[in-house]
């Protein structure tokens, strides 16, 4: 499946994970997570795509990830491999993540 824009919302679920790094820690959970998310990306049906940020203050780290169906999060953590990765976030950070589903999409408006 190729990402592509469309101006109305789609049945899309947003897997939010907010990591906050311990000390000195952010690039290191930046390439933990940024592992993880590879992972599901070359395996996992239902991804769509993730946007991986850092903070500029160094203390956290952010995916927000789009996936097919709130029910694709189950899949990923019944995956071995995929919770061994997931649980390399602990000796970094600690964190948590919610899903979300697009309700209204909001564009400025088109110059004419």
């Amino acid at each position: 499946m190729a990402a592509t824009f469309t101006p109305s919302p789609l049945p899309t679920t947003f897997v939010v994970n907010v990591i906050h790094a311990h000390a000195g820690k952010q690039d290191e959970a930046f390439r933990i997570i940024q592992d993880v998310v590879h992972y599901v990306a070359e395996r996992k049906p239902g991804f769509l795509w993730s946007s991986l940020s850092k903070s500029t203050d160094g203390l956290t780290v952010v995916n927000v990830e789009a996936i097919s169906d709130s029910g694709n999060v189950e899949l990923f953590f019944s995956d071995p491999v995929f919770v061994e990765k997931f649980e390399q976030l602990n000796a970094a950070s600690s964190s948590e993540f919610h899903t979300y589903t697009v309700g209204d999409l909001v564009l400025p408006p088109v110059a004419v």
